[in-house]
Parts: structure tokens; sequence; C-alpha cells
């Protein structure tokens, strides 16, 4: 249990200075259980707390975890460069809290993307020793034949890896589509070991991260959701 002023609580969920933030509470734009309050210094338990900005309702959240259904055409960069990023498809104080992408997906690339404002969470779930299985729906420029699922569950050679990577599962979904399990994150992985079994990728998807599934989410493309802890407990390796 913790107790904060308002405006410290405003300026923790990234809604501004803490001077802008008491400037909310003072022009009456907050409003705790439907009451406006304009007392800048009010200490609010934070445990459980909820309160509107402007009348749209916010639960208090030392830290985020979010899942998001990533579109084409979007980078996984603070700094994007060629392409809107994906924190412009979340709320504007997200950016305020820190929130950033844990590991990246390609700017063509689709699905289930982790983030959060949680350094210690970002670590852990980047981190390979963690052997979190990441499952991608591929789309394949030739025709998935026996030969290339047997290929990339034998291990590919790949430029600047010392040894061949191999998929822990691929199974062919139907003539153009295969399924592929990896516990890498290595750059452009998939893309480059269809490459290097003498294929090529068209389009790609993550699907699943551990036991978190994106179709479980119901998060229709560029759509997000909180994780809560059950869900979190989904991503932890397995035991």
């Amino acid at each position: 249990m913790s107790k904060l002023p308002l405006d410290r609580i405003l300026q923790s969920q990234g809604f501004g200075t803490r001077k802008w933030c008491q400037h909310l509470i003072e022009d009456g734009e907050v409003r705790i259980g439907g009451e406006v309050v304009t007392d800048t210094r009010s200490s609010l338990e934070t445990n459980g707390l909820e309160f509107s900005v402007y009348d749209e309702v916010w639960k208090y959240r030392e830290h985020i975890y979010i899942a998001l259904n990533k579109p084409a055409d979007y980078e996984c960069s603070r700094k994007p460069s060629h392409h809107p990023g994906v924190l412009s498809l979340l709320p504007e104080q997200f950016a305020n809290r820190d929130v950033q992408p844990v590991g990246r997906l390609d700017h063509d690339t689709t699905g289930l993307l982790l983030m959060s404002d949680d350094g210690t969470f970002i670590h852990a779930q980047s981190s390979p020793k963690r052997h979190v299985p990441k499952i991608y729906v591929a789309t394949a420029h030739e025709a998935v034949t026996p030969e290339l699922v047997k290929h990339l569950l034998a291990g590919v050679k790949l430029h600047d890896e010392p040894a061949p990577l191999a998929a822990i599962l691929c199974e062919k979904l139907d003539e153009h589509r295969l399924k592929i399990v990896l516990e890498q994150g290595k750059y452009h992985q998939v893309k480059r070991m269809l490459a290097a079994a003498g294929n090529h990728c068209t389009a790609l998807c993550r699907t699943e991260i551990g036991g978190l599934k994106l179709e479980a989410l119901g998060l229709q493309e560029g759509e997000w959701c909180y994780l809560e802890d059950e869900q979190l407990a989904l991503l932890k390796p397995a035991e």
C-alpha cells in the first residue's frame, strides 16, 4: 500500500510534467469516483485507484504490460525512420512513461508484440537464456515441401552465425504457409532461415509467445490490450 499526491500520480502515469498535471487538476479535468478533485496535493492510495482525465477512465498501474497486434509497415522503434512507430498506435501518455517494444519485429512483420515500461521485464523477456518459444506463421514464395520442413528442423547455416540454427518445430499448414517455432531471436531469423533453405519469405506473422496466443487476446491489427497477471504467467519458461 502506498499513498501519493494526486499530481505525482498523474505524472507517474504519463500525463505530463508535474506542473502540467497540477494545471489539469486545478482546471477540474480530473475526477476520482466521479467527483472533481481540484486539490493537487490530495494524497490518495494508489492500490486499485481509478481516476478520469478529460472524462476518460484510467486505472493506476505502477508498470504497464501490453500486447499489441502489430500491423505491417510500422517500426518497432521509439525513433522510426521510414515508417510510423508502433508507439503511435498507443495512448500518448505511454510514450511519456517510456514504454518500449520487447524485442523487435521487422516493419513488414505482423502479429504479437509485447511492450512495457518495466526495464526488468523487458530485459528478462529479451534474454536468450529464457528459452521461451516464439511461434510464427510464414508465407513462402515457393511451395512448402517435406524437404523444406526437414531442412529447417535439421538446421541451416546463416552468415555470421557460428553454428546452424534449427526450428524447434516446423510443420506445413498449406501449400505456401508453414508454422515455425523458435527459441532464439536472431536478426531476421525466420526470413534468413527460409532463404538458406532455398525458399523466400513473402509474409510473416508472430502468433504466440510462450503460452500467450494472439488469437486468444482477440485483437484486430493495430489493437492493443493490457496484460494482467494470468496472461503474464503464460510468458514464463516451462518448468
